[in-house]
């Protein structure tokens, strides 16, 4: 389930609480149910992803392109491809009862946002062109993870999709991406060998590189945005604060990090993604009155 990369569904939940109270609207119920159903999917792509790889040999623990990240289930033999799919149905099964209620509650996009997620999330590892093997994974994970979400979130409770949210969702998905570019970024020799195209493969290292940089870059200063553009309250710079503060995670790879010493990087990204969610809500409710 890797319960530590979560946050990447927490975090556009989070913010699109805080912009639904900011405008009046919050209702915890479809809240709720949008982070489930967020979570549902994430875990149901994990599977996918541990699944689809492993049987490919893609996560094998031994050989020239040993895995350089934690054990993985299908790869490692402690989970039957057989048991995986079972249990990657059930989650799709699952996810699709917060889908059903956020459609009947909020509008018919749900039901479509739900569907493409599910497709998305298997798609990524599977079928003859997996987004993740020919280098659409991040601009996915991007918008599963930031804008969608946000928006998802925030119409949830109205059926109101606003731009501030969609901007604010900016932020979101470049943590995200930042947290799937340091993992690309690592695992970069052993993709190429397996015929995984991401963009760190197709593009090489120095481009990795910078993409996580200026992902973090953009988490920090897309609240500023929505401050001066889309009347978001000031408080939302406590994520941006937070960014700043964790910014030695981007430059620590910059500066040439690599190989397993980069799980350390994204274990910070991925508390990066967590708290970042957290601070912008904090800050939006101390400073800004409901509307």
């Amino acid at each position: 389930m890797r319960p530590k990369t979560l946050g990447a569904s927490l975090c556009p939940v989070c913010m699109g609480a805080a912009l639904a109270w900011h405008d009046g609207v919050l209702v915890w119920m479809p809240v709720v149910a949008a982070f489930v159903g967020a979570c549902l999917l994430q875990i149901a792509s994990n599977f996918a992803n541990d699944l689809f790889d492993g049987v490919r040999g893609v996560d094998a623990m031994d050989g020239a392109h040993a895995r350089l990240g934690p054990q993985r289930a299908v790869g490692s033999g402690l989970i039957s491809p057989r048991a995986m799919r079972t249990a990657l149905l059930l989650v799709l099964l699952l996810a699709a009862i917060p889908t059903a209620y956020l459609s009947m509650h909020a509008g018919a996009a749900f039901a479509v946002l739900g569907v493409f997620g599910a497709v998305s999330a298997v798609a990524y590892t599977a079928g003859p062109a997996p987004l993740g093997y020919i280098g659409l994974g991040d601009l996915f994970v991007f918008l599963f993870f930031g804008p969608l979400a946000v928006a998802g979130t925030r119409a949830s409770c109205d059926g109101q999709w606003t731009s501030a949210a969609l901007v604010v969702g900016v932020a979101s998905g470049a943590c995200a991406v930042a947290l799937l570019a340091t993992n690309n970024l690592r695992d970069r020799v052993g993709d190429a060998a397996n015929g995984k195209r991401t963009l760190v493969v197709r593009f090489g290292e120095e481009f990795g590189r910078g993409q996580i940089a200026v992902c973090h870059a953009v988490a920090i200063l897309v609240p500023l945005v929505a401050i001066v553009f889309f009347g978001v309250p000031r408080g939302a710079l406590a994520a941006s604060m937070l960014a700043i503060l964790l910014a030695p995670l981007s430059m620590s790879i910059v500066a040439g990090r690599d190989g397993a010493a980069l799980n350390r990087n994204l274990v910070g990204f991925g508390a990066l993604l967590m708290l970042y969610g957290v601070a912008f809500a904090i800050g939006v409710r101390v400073s800004g009155g409901a509307g």
